[in-house]
């Protein structure tokens, strides 16, 4: 097992240990590290288990792992491919979910498959829970690495209960009672353009959604699109009834971007004109001790490992939040989102 290298505001991985052997003898569980439940590995006790068969057979006790643990990493089972992948969804789940209302670049891989991120290697990516912003989010999301990068690339996660539990009532207090409010411009070279985020050319189609999704739009000159939508920053959740921090608070907001690109573009575009930017749900500003708080608490609890080829990091979208870290090309982790699920539900 290799270890992870200490980064600032990190938690070190160090050496695995043993637990049990479960689901018919078949699997073997462990941890990362003794002292950490996230994730829980689970490997092959024999050779030849099929993860995809096995996984279908065993479906109750994966739900029941996943929400105690949040995240489980599949480990050293003989998946390869992309197609594979798609199999293991399809089985698990039902098959994956179209990624709609985009707010970063990705590229089709097969079918519902998608690269987990197309940003340039030499930047992170915060942590965040995926697609909270919108009305229908994913309640599970897998991650699959086909190519592990020759340095960094890990895909760092972070519990959201106990990121919860650390924060100081005073600051939750104020995004319980409010939400929050997501602030996005199209059409001014930064960022998605609008087609690209709700894939269609016709602005009637985006007015439609944005309709029935509770966004606010508005048609600014030029064919460029501000919109607005206020979501809650808090959620019970459906299986554990554990409250749980579920926004994208932090990651949307001005300050969390790389000093350089923030200054950037805070020269190019007034507030109110930046491609992305968060407000308490009232539209008051969040104050930069806020944020710092905030993107201080992610760090405490941020997790992180090295891929392995055929890895397989099965998470629950709600109760854990992931990122990216930069990395040395190659790599190829691919990604598929499953289980709907409305915020009007919970």
């Amino acid at each position: 097992m290799r270890k992870s290298k200490p980064t600032a505001g990190k938690l070190p991985t160090i050496g695995r240990k043993r637990s049990t052997v479960s689901a018919e003898n078949l699997v073997t569980t462990s941890y990362l590290n003794p002292e950490q439940l996230l994730p829980l590995v689970i490997e092959p006790a024999v050779e030849g288990v099929d993860l995809i068969e096995w996984s279908r057979n065993n479906l109750e006790w994966i739900e029941e792992e996943l929400a105690k643990h949040g995240g489980l990493l599949f480990r050293n089972f003989n998946l390869r491919t992309a197609e594979e992948f798609g199999d293991f969804l399809q089985g698990f789940a039902g098959g994956a979910l179209e990624y709609k209302e985009r707010s970063s670049p990705r590229s089709q891989v097969s079918g519902n498959v998608y690269t987990s991120t197309d940003h340039p290697p030499t930047e992170s990516i915060f942590l965040h829970n995926e697609q909270s912003y919108n009305l229908t989010f994913p309640m599970k999301i897998v991650f699959f690495c086909t190519i592990p990068a020759q340095e960094g690339g890990e895909t760092p996660i972070a519990s959201t209960r106990n990121l919860f539990q650390r924060l100081p009532a005073e600051l939750r207090d104020p995004f319980i009672e409010k939400g929050y409010l997501y602030v996005r411009n199209f059409g001014d070279g930064f960022g998605l353009s609008w087609q690209s985020a709700f894939q269609t050319d016709d602005p009637a189609v985006v007015e439609k959604y944005c309709q029935d999704n509770e966004i606010e739009f508005e048609w600014k000159e030029g064919n460029r699109l501000r919109t607005r939508q206020r979501r809650r920053a808090v959620v019970q959740h459906p299986r554990t009834g554990e409250m749980i921090w579920f926004n994208h608070a932090t990651f949307f907001h001005v300050t969390t971007l790389r000093s350089e690109v923030r200054e950037m573009l805070l020269r190019e575009f007034s507030e109110d004109e930046l491609p992305n930017n968060t407000y308490y749900g009232d539209g008051t500003p969040i104050t930069n001790e806020v944020m710092e708080q905030l993107r201080d608490a992610y760090h405490k609890e941020t997790i992180t490992f090295p891929w392995q080829r055929g890895d397989l990091l099965l998470l629950d979208n709600v109760t854990v939040a992931h990122g990216r870290a930069p990395f040395v090309a190659p790599r190829q982790i691919i990604v598929g989102m499953a289980e709907p699920r409305r915020w009007e539900e919970f």
